[in-house]
């Protein structure tokens, strides 16, 4: 999975989002501070269609209005306002056709400035796009790739919202928990990743192992134009992607593991490698 999947490109020239405290608007009034706030902001270099093709398959969504705009249409946002949520869609929907036996998890947990009849226009576009490939609520366990190839479906969305109860297709967001460590030290992240997995739910449930350090505000202010990328991610994603290298998937093992700059270190083949443990386990009790 990516972090802030879609931050790979983010508007500069848009107002400052929601998602912001108010004094951080008025900051950004001067145009340097938006030009900060990109190098902040960004998570992932790669495209939806880049990042699935690297093999990233759980999308993490932070989704706006734009106050002031007419009509309902949805944007990405993470402090600045990404692309429209639409087109985002369709740029995955079109990877999904060309590869049929795929199948991905949007999940959708933060919203801001939106109300009913934003909720309702976002839910008819995931439905006009997807149709069929939609996996309905089911029994977590049952969600098998047999399962998702003989019924056709390719697609899992996970919506935070009580809206969700309305549609067959929206899955609840406590079957996506994804706890979040927010820390910028690797030390104290990779205790929470261990802690939060023996913690973690033995059944009903998916589980997101965050593997993500946070930039807290001193640590904006010290490294002003360095930015995430050059401030945290470099230094501490070797270490990061040791404790992945390290982990066991199935029940009470990892399930979903998140990061930034995916493409930075070998992330998705090495999260993908794992699934060959579960292979070996297999031939072992046959």
């Amino acid at each position: 999975g990516s972090h802030d999947s879609f931050s790979y490109w983010v508007d500069e020239k848009s107002p400052v989002g929601p998602d912001q405290a108010t004094a951080i608007k008025r900051l950004a009034r001067i145009s340097l501070v938006k030009k900060i706030m990109k190098k902040w902001s960004v998570t992932q270099n790669l495209t939806f269609k880049e990042q699935l093709e690297g093999g990233i398959r759980y999308f993490d969504l932070r989704v706006s209005s734009r106050p002031g705009e007419m009509g309902q249409e949805i944007y990405f946002i993470h402090g600045l306002f990404g692309i429209k949520v639409s087109d985002g869609l369709k740029e995955i929907n079109a990877f999904l056709e060309q590869h049929p036996k795929e199948v991905i998890f949007l999940d959708f947990n933060h919203f801001y400035a939106m109300d009913d009849s934003h909720h309702f226009f976002l839910i008819n576009r995931i439905r006009s796009v997807f149709g069929s490939k939609l996996c309905s609520v089911e029994c977590v366990e049952y969600v098998t790739l047999k399962y998702m190839w003989e019924k056709k479906h390719q697609v899992l969305i996970f919506y935070h919202c009580p809206l969700c109860e309305e549609y067959p297709f929206l899955w609840p967001g406590n079957k996506m928990p994804a706890p979040w460590a927010n820390t910028t030290n690797v030390h104290k992240l990779l205790q929470f990743l261990e802690t939060t997995l023996e913690e973690r739910s033995r059944y009903g449930t998916f589980h997101v192992s965050q593997a993500i350090l946070t930039p807290q505000v001193k640590t904006i202010a010290r490294h002003l134009v360095r930015g995430l990328k050059n401030t945290l991610v470099h230094r501490n994603l070797p270490m990061i992607l040791n404790w992945v290298k390290a982990q066991k998937p199935g029940v009470m093992g990892v399930n979903i593991i998140t990061s930034d700059f995916v493409e930075l270190v070998d992330f998705a083949a090495t999260v993908i490698a794992l699934n060959d443990l579960l292979l070996e386990e297999d031939e072992s009790t046959t």
